[in-house]
């Protein structure tokens, strides 16, 4: 016996990617998550590549993982995706406590996050003529 199968969540001219546990919090996570939200997929990836952030190595990674899904396993036209959404949450904090003067302790908290990326086959938007 195995679990039912469930209905896909996602429409057909979609797919997604997610990545658990990165180990940044999801605030900083947020910021680089920003920076690709409603860009086309090719200027998305661009911009990961050049940007100075830590975790957009990370980012890149998964938004690339999002448009390889795309293009093999959904048959989507990878020129036609744009990411249509980003989403951060929160994982597990890990705490850790460090020494403090006069003999106190302070507590240290290290955040993890999850990241989806969903990325989806736009069709080009025609340009209006111009009446002379």
């Amino acid at each position: 016996m195995s679990k039912p199968k469930h209905e896909r969540s996602l429409a057909d001219t979609e797919a997604q990617a997610v990545t658990r546990n990165i180990r940044v919090s999801p605030r900083k996570l947020n910021l680089a998550a920003g920076l690709i939200r409603g860009r086309r997929a090719q200027d998305a990836v661009a911009t990961l590549t050049f940007s100075k952030r830590r975790i957009s190595d990370t980012v890149k990674k998964t938004l690339e993982s999002a448009i390889a899904n795309a293009e093999n396993n959904h048959s989507l036209d990878v020129d036609k995706l744009v990411v249509a959404r980003v989403e951060v949450g929160r994982s597990i904090v890990m705490k850790r406590f460090q020494a403090r003067g006069r003999g106190k302790a302070a507590r240290v908290e290290k955040w993890f996050s999850h990241l989806k990326i969903v990325v989806a086959e736009q069709q080009p938007v025609p340009v209006a003529e111009e009446a002379a």
